[in-house]
């Protein structure tokens, strides 16, 4: 066929083809590198505006050019195809755009699907700028589950090149983000929080995220990334895609974002060390609204929970993760998760300690790898004490005090059944474990914590447990206890100005700061203050105290005679100290010297404190003459006296020169004459501990047959051949009591209870049959004018009395 007829076929046969498929195949150049011809494309822009109906014809005409084009892998007319599709989707806004649409996404899928780099990378830009439009109406058919996997896997890319592999990865994390963009603002938004596509979106954020921690664990704290950052680095757009999709999420989806962190952190074993895991939280905490936070610390719970039989480590790690959440939501509405957070973590502190129990009783087999599994499960006890602290320490007062009755709760006391917390699986030194964890628990949630009156600080149900005598049973239990009642007693922040056992020459120079003592704290002190007494009189003649053992107990006194000390305390509390003198005097405990010196340092220092407090001159003078002040202070220690001898007047503190001082300046001082006895209560019976009987009938013997430390030291007299026959004569009745003594005590050990039981109420039966006969002997009814009845002679009769013969008491007569 000739040329012109040919040329006149070809231009006959272009002049039948659709107009929309001529303006198509005019904006492709000859020569792909010349570009997209603006001309042509302007038309086709305007007839896609004028003929929207023509959109989807338009659409799938460029779809079925580019598939050819990706097959035959002519990228040039690809990109111009693309161009061309990304312009119309800027230019048509109109309902008809939907047909159009959905051949824009097939063209994208083709681009994602090719295993070229370049044209993945041109797929997910036009799919990017497809998220940023707008639509006027939704669509309730089109689903993007393809573009959810496909860019997914692309986050994942391991291209042999590092430059395409960044690229394409970085393509990935922002075709997520166009997916999250444009399914939240869409209608059916709710198709992307299903699990099976954040089972995809979460770990390949978080894959992309772990990179930069590995580039910040060397190279230091990272800075505040540019945006040429963001565009260059995958595992900086990857947490601001991972911010954007927490700060998107609702009360419906959020657990269903959070869950698959905690797949991933579990399979890459991220949680020891968890440096990732505790990034990834801090992002999770301050990405979501805070009315969620609640959310995310259950979860923590709950998968707690779930991996309560891994490695001590990797608990703790998970743990370590909740403080930091805590740390974050403590502040915010976290509500009912209070509780459950506190007994979750209570429940795995008794959990390790019941598993570091059962390891220290498996013998000496394997010592070494126990021994570290043991200091692996303190690594645990320390995370969730931590945890308990800061949470607690940051609620509100009145949700701490519950937490407080809470925690006291779980403290197990042996002998009673008032715990909540399973110890039968922990035997006696997992009992004592527990109960030192509980306590150091309770010590952190305690601190800081300020109450106006002392009685909401210390509730009578809070109180008796706290000073349980089997809390006394070991010498750091004793220190937790005394810490405690410290920080809820010092309300005016006095302690850190009386730590050590010291003479202070001027307390005004501590600067003491206190309050007048309101109504409700006397009431307290009436009510315990022989409670706080007992504890403080015990707790100095233990066997087992240490140094600061002895400190405390000096804060305790200094602290209850600042927050609660009227008139009638401060001789309560003096009349303990003269007893703690007598008993390191006279040790019937048979207490080291250690422990002696330790209790008259105590004394001197105390009462050195408590009489310039009450600032009494002669009670100061008195105090300040003893030269015990500088003979028993623990700086001094080192050099223990061979003795104390309770003849030496000049190295005590007298009752009667005490007396003398403080009632000249107005204080009632009858009770300093009564040496202070400790008060027995039932659970002393109950107690692993020395029987309380002991002590009670040692103090009893010092008030009955020792001579008080006044009277020793004032009256003097003569050495002559009979004072020493006397003195002979007094040490044999000593011994004789001596011996007395000691059949009473044993007969108290040993002696069945029922014995002890009718012996006791055989006395009290005599001495209540003493007191009617003095009762019906010195009470007489009064008479009375009616007549009072006698009986004569087996008849009644009444005897009439005058009103004026009858004698009246003065008061009544005027």
């Amino acid at each position: 066929m000739p040329f012109f007829l040919a040329t006149r076929v070809c231009c006959c046969c272009s002049a039948l083809r659709p107009r929309y498929k001529r303006l198509v195949d005019n904006i492709f150049p000859e020569d792909p590198k010349d570009g997209l011809v603006k001309a042509d494309m302007e038309k086709l822009t305007f007839y896609a505006v004028s003929a929207p109906e023509k959109l989807d014809r338009i659409g799938a005409y460029l779809a079925e050019r580019l598939s050819r084009d990706v097959v035959r892998h002519r990228s040039g007319y690809v990109l111009i195809a693309m161009e061309a599709l990304d312009q119309l989707l800027m230019a048509c806004h109109s309902q008809s755009i939907k047909p159009f649409v959905e051949s824009f996404l097939h063209m994208v899928a083709k681009l994602l699907e090719s295993g070229e780099p370049k044209l993945q990378v041109l797929g997910t830009n036009s799919f990017v700028k497809f998220a940023n439009i707008e639509e006027d109406t939704p669509s309730y058919h089109r689903r993007y589950d393809f573009f959810v996997s496909r860019f997914s896997a692309m986050c994942h890319s391991c291209h042999s090149d590092p430059e395409i592999r960044t690229e394409i990865r970085i393509a990935g994390i922002r075709g997520i983000q166009g997916v999250v963009r444009k399914t939240v603002n869409d209608e059916l938004r709710a198709t992307i929080w299903e699990p099976q596509h954040m089972d995809k979106i979460v770990p390949s954020l978080l894959f992309n995220m772990q990179k930069i921690e590995e580039v910040d664990s060397r190279l230091g704290p990272p800075s505040s990334p540019s945006a040429a950052d963001k565009e260059e680095n995958p595992a900086v757009l990857a947490e601001s895609c991972f911010r954007e999709l927490l700060g998107r999420a609702t009360f419906g989806n959020m657990n269903n974002a959070v869950r698959p962190v905690f797949a991933h952190l579990d399979h890459h074993k991220l949680w020891d060390p968890n440096e990732f895991a505790v990034h990834c939280f801090k992002i999770i905490m301050y990405s979501i609204q805070a009315q969620y936070s609640h959310h995310v610390i259950q979860e923590i719970l709950g998968h707690l929970d779930a991996r309560k039989k891994d490695s001590p480590r990797v608990r703790a790690g998970i743990i370590q993760v909740l403080l930091e959440a805590v740390a974050i939501a403590a502040k915010g509405s976290i509500g009912p998760t209070v509780l459950e957070v506190f007994n979750t973590l209570l429940k795995h502190l008794r959990l390790s300690v019941e598993l570091e129990a059962s390891d220290s009783q498996k013998g000496s087999v394997g010592s070494v790898s126990l021994s570290s599994k043991d200091n692996d499960e303190k690594i645990v006890q320390n995370a969730v004490i931590q945890t308990i602290g800061f949470f607690g320490s940051n609620l509100p007062d009145y949700q701490r005090s519950e937490i407080m009755m809470f925690i006291m709760g779980k403290v197990p006391v042996f002998g009673t059944s008032t715990h909540t917390l399973d110890i039968s699986q922990l035997g006696d030194l997992g009992t004592r474990r527990i109960q030192i964890m509980l306590l150091r628990s309770l010590l952190m949630v305690t601190s800081g914590y300020k109450a106006k009156t002392i009685v909401t600080a210390l509730p009578g149900s809070f109180l008796d447990p706290l000073l349980s005598p089997s809390l006394m049973e070991d010498y750091e239990l004793r220190q937790l206890v005394l810490e405690v009642m410290h920080n809820l007693m010092d309300r005016h922040d006095n302690r850190a100005k009386l730590r050590g056992i010291r003479i202070i020459p001027d307390v005004a120079d501590l600067k003491i700061k206190r309050e007048k003592i309101c109504r409700q704290d006397t009431s307290f002190m009436k009510k315990n203050g022989q409670q706080l007494y007992r504890h403080i009189y015990l707790g100095c003649k233990e066997e087992d105290n240490v140094q600061k053992n002895y400190e405390l107990l000096y804060t305790s006194l200094a602290l209850i005679t600042i927050e609660l000390a009227n008139e009638e305390v401060v001789i309560d509390l003096i009349r303990l100290a003269i007893a703690l003198q007598d008993s390191a005097i006279i040790n019937e405990d048979n207490l080291p010297m250690f422990h002696r010196c330790g209790i008259m340092a105590l004394v001197a220092a105390y009462l050195n404190f408590v009489s310039q407090m009450i600032a009494v001159p002669a009670f100061c003078q008195h105090v300040s003459k003893e030269s015990v002040l500088n003979n028993c202070c623990f700086d001094q220690l080192d050099r223990l006296p061979k003795s104390l001898e309770k003849h030496d007047k000049n190295l005590y503190f007298l009752t009667n020169k005490i007396a003398e001082s403080l009632g000249g300046s107005g204080y009632s001082v009858e009770r300093l004459s009564v040496p202070y006895v400790p008060q027995v209560t039932d659970e002393d019976r109950l107690s692993r501990r020395k029987s309380i009987v002991d002590t009670v009938s040692i103090q009893v013997d010092i008030l009955s047959n020792s001579v008080p430390s006044d009277d020793v030291v004032s009256n003097t007299e003569e050495i002559t051949f009979e004072a020493l026959k006397k003195a002979i004569d007094t040490n044999g009745m000593e011994e004789q009591e001596k011996e007395k003594r000691r059949l009473v005590i044993e007969k108290f050990q040993k002696a069945p209870f029922e014995e002890i039981a009718a012996q006791c109420e055989s006395k009290a039966n005599l001495l209540h049959d003493r007191l009617a006969q003095i009762l019906e002997l010195t009470i007489r009814p009064p008479p009375s004018p009616s007549g009072t009845l006698t009986v004569t002679s087996g008849h009644a009769q009444y005897q009439s009395v005058p009103v004026y013969e009858m004698k009246f008491p003065d008061l009544c007569v005027y």
